[in-house]
């Protein structure tokens, strides 16, 4: 039985460009969308607990479709499933954008989050058209079109929420998020060549039990997993509270959070584009994850102890350059332990991991806000990337005596 073989050879910077240019667009509109999201949930009379469950639906959603279109794409090639997946964005926005109260609004997510599980195939077209010593620096360069979006996609999404206009002023910068993923589904149709071609009847499927037992097998998967599950976990629940937080500290609104997270953006594309790929090839993927997963936790601490409100996008950014460091390495360290066959796969296992955590953590951290006080979420979160970035550690191939990596 034989598995999908690469298809005729799309040019690696060709089709890398054009990827970088759909992944850009869409991340423009998904940034645009998450400043919003507290002010509109609020719009609609919700407290702060069910504000942030539409967070926590968005990931339960890609949750399932991360690893279910992965394997898919692996299967019957990239292409069809990046059109699928931008398809089911762009029909969220709009419905979204017609909600009618906060549980309508958290199901639409749910659905936009399932449509939404498009990462893996992005990263698995990735590794399909680049040598392994070079996947480190290019899937970085494909961080950084999601850096680049949120550079833009929150500044953009700042300018045009509008809420003393009403519904219509949350209705405007989503029907735009809509129109930029609709243009991103055109340029996949039009621009992309397809790098895998479609697997023979007769392949095996891997189910996602089957999937999930072979990675727990793999001693670098499964501990890149976990660390996955800690430090995603942590960034979602300071991501789903920080509106509130800058609201109750120093009266920010939706475009002080919207310029702010615009750091993040910034940050994630000089790292990533530039940084990445060049720490990883001198100190090691490990390594370099490790340390990222330190400065975000560094970073979230800095912002609790911040002396002032102009040192807090400061100390955002410094998070934001741990963050930037961690997604290309441990996409890469996957990409080179698993076959090529399963690299959809494992790599969707991965982005139901970072799900899982963006499930759980937007409800702890909503929970522990209200109850504890505001300053606990990002606290609690930084604790949590000391046994991650040990975990890090433990993940480098080199160490592990009985095992050989795909590279």
């Amino acid at each position: 039985m034989s598995a999908p073989r690469p298809a005729a050879s799309p040019t690696g910077t060709g089709a890398l460009g054009v990827l970088f240019t759909v992944v850009f667009l869409n991340l423009v509109g998904f940034g645009l969308v998450i400043p919003l999201l507290p002010f509109f949930g609020e719009s609609l009379g919700a407290p702060t607990w069910q504000v942030t469950l539409m967070f926590s639906a968005y990931s339960l959603g890609q949750f399932f479709g991360e690893p279910l279109f992965g394997r898919l794409s692996d299967r019957l090639g990239r292409k069809p499933v990046l059109l699928l997946t931008l398809a089911a964005n762009a029909i969220g926005y709009v419905a979204l954008a017609f909600a009618p109260n906060i549980w309508i609004a958290i199901t639409i997510r749910l659905f936009t989050g399932f449509g939404a599980g498009n990462v893996s195939t992005v990263q698995g077209y990735v590794a399909d058209v680049t040598p392994p010593e070079r996947r480190a620096s290019r899937m970085g360069l494909i961080g950084a079109a999601f850096g680049a979006g949120f550079i833009f996609g929150p500044g953009l999404g700042s300018v045009l929420t509008r809420p003393e206009l009403g519904q219509l002023g949350y209705q405007i910068p989503l029907f735009t998020a809509a129109g930029l993923a609709a243009l991103a589904l055109v340029g996949v149709a039009v621009l992309l060549r397809e790098s895998r071609a479609r697997a023979a009847p007769e392949a095996p499927r891997t189910p996602f039990l089957a999937g999930l037992r072979r990675a727990r097998a793999n001693p670098v998967v499964s501990r890149v997993l976990l660390v996955t599950l800690i430090y995603m976990a942590g960034f979602s629940g300071m991501e789903s509270t920080f509106a509130f937080w800058t609201a109750a500290r120093y009266e920010w609104g939706a475009r002080e959070v919207g310029l702010a997270f615009m750091v993040i953006g910034v940050v994630s594309v000089v790292t990533q584009g530039i940084l990445a790929g060049r720490l990883a090839r001198r100190f090691g993927e490990s390594r370099v994850l490790a340390a990222g997963c330190l400065l975000f936790g560094t970073g979230l601490v800095a912002q609790v102890v911040s002396p002032a409100e102009s040192l807090v996008v400061v100390f955002m950014g410094l998070g934001a350059f741990g963050m930037a460091m961690t997604m290309p390495n441990i996409s890469a360290m996957i990409s080179r332990a698993v076959a090529p066959d399963e690299q959809g796969a494992m790599l969707g296992l991965n982005m139901a991991a970072s799900s899982s955590a963006r499930i759980l953590g937007p409800v702890a951290a909503g929970a522990i806000f209200s109850a504890v006080g505001h300053d606990w979420p990002f606290l609690i979160g930084a604790l949590f990337t000391v046994p991650a970035a040990m975990m890090a550690l433990n993940a480098d191939a080199r160490k592990i005596k009985s095992y050989m990596p795909y590279a």
